[in-house]
């Protein structure tokens, strides 16, 4: 287990503009929904629920909303939403992983592989990049919540794998089977966390110039911003000129 980890979080996500927060927030419903559809109804109980709700929380997504999301599940009304990973290349040859819940697989497919295209990317089939991420439960808090040698003494105690602490915060990180308890005892001690989900975390990234690394993020926001796609991962690095030229 390691203190410090060379691992840099280069998920990319889009701005929180307004516009897109009823997008962001119809997403975080059908998780919820989902979650309480093949569980229980109850956050306590229900890890994949709660994590649902603290992503939905930390978006600021209101209450009501949040409630009605698990409400549609118990109703029997709710549609039927299939979980599928789609994988595949991007420019530069980045590993991208993609993850959807959708009513119809065949209209997902065939809109992601548009996607992938129009971007110089391709699909590939199923496995075919997945084994150069480790599938991974992190959760995160705020620095100011803990000591480095605080929150790894806790997380160590709790079952988890890995910690990154810096100045942004503490990233905590659980194989899938022991996320739940890691994130039961973490919150017990420490209170909510601001994040915990199930990820894709690559082993290695791959560096790309900047053209490059433009049509790769280019590609991640037109997959982000399809409804059905719930969350993207890729293994690329880019240079923080870039960062912040895409940010302006």
């Amino acid at each position: 287990m390691a203190g410090h980890s060379q691992f840099k979080n280069i998920m990319h996500r889009k701005g929180r503009q307004d516009a897109a927060k009823s997008q962001l927030f119809g997403k975080l419903a059908r998780e919820i929904t989902v979650a309480a559809k093949l569980g229980v109804p109850d956050p306590a109980m229900n890890p994949r629920l709660r994590a649902a709700v603290l992503a939905a929380r930390a978006e600021n997504m209101p209450k009501d909303n949040i409630e009605r999301a698990i409400k549609k599940a118990q109703g029997g009304g709710a549609e039927n939403y299939e979980q599928i990973r789609y994988e595949g290349y991007g420019p530069g040859g980045v590993a991208v992983i993609v993850e959807v819940l959708t009513d119809n697989r065949n209209r997902t497919a065939g809109e992601v592989r548009s996607t992938f295209t129009k971007s110089g990317g391709h699909l590939a089939e199923t496995g075919a990049v997945s084994f150069m991420f480790d599938h991974v439960g992190v959760i995160e808090y705020a620095a100011g919540v803990s000591s480095g040698e605080a929150m790894f003494e806790a997380a160590l105690e709790a079952g988890a794998d890995d910690v990154v602490s810096s100045e942004s915060g503490h990233e905590i990180y659980a194989a899938p089977d022991h996320f739940a308890a890691v994130a039961k005892a973490l919150e017990a001690k420490f209170g909510e966390p601001r994040k915990a989900a199930l990820v894709w975390r690559p082993q290695n990234t791959v560096a790309v110039d900047d053209e490059q690394g433009e049509k790769v993020l280019k590609l991640i926001d037109s997959l982000n911003e399809h409804d059905d796609v719930q969350n993207v991962y890729a293994n690329f690095e880019i240079s923080d000129a870039l960062v912040q030229k895409m940010s302006a």
